[in-house]
């Protein structure tokens, strides 16, 4: 199961990186969150859920981010950019649940 997250997580990796930046967004805080800085550490956070087991402080920065993806999508009123963005809340989330089995 866990190979089977992995791979998803992969998956929706490359897809994340083959759909362009919300045109607007750079530059933007949405709820005190820089919107780049956020899609930034998703992936870089994710990326490292690919390597191996986060550290405990990484654990909880993934949490945060997907916490920030939750608080920021209502605010968005942009369609592509709410489908930008709920991607990256779905990388977090599932990276997030990674971490999670590989704890048990």
């Amino acid at each position: 199961m866990l190979e089977e997250k992995l791979y998803a997580l992969s998956q929706m990796m490359a897809e994340h990186m083959a759909m362009p930046f919300p045109s607007g967004f750079r530059g933007l805080d949405i709820e005190d969150q820089d919107m780049v800085m956020l899609d930034a550490d998703t992936y870089g956070f994710a990326a490292g859920v690919l390597k191996g087991p986060l550290s405990a402080q990484h654990r909880s920065g993934l949490t945060r981010l997907a916490s920030a993806c939750e608080k920021v999508l209502p605010v968005i009123d942009d369609q592509y950019a709410t489908k930008y963005y709920g991607h990256v809340r779905d990388i977090a989330v599932l990276a997030a649940e990674i971490e999670s089995l590989r704890e048990k």
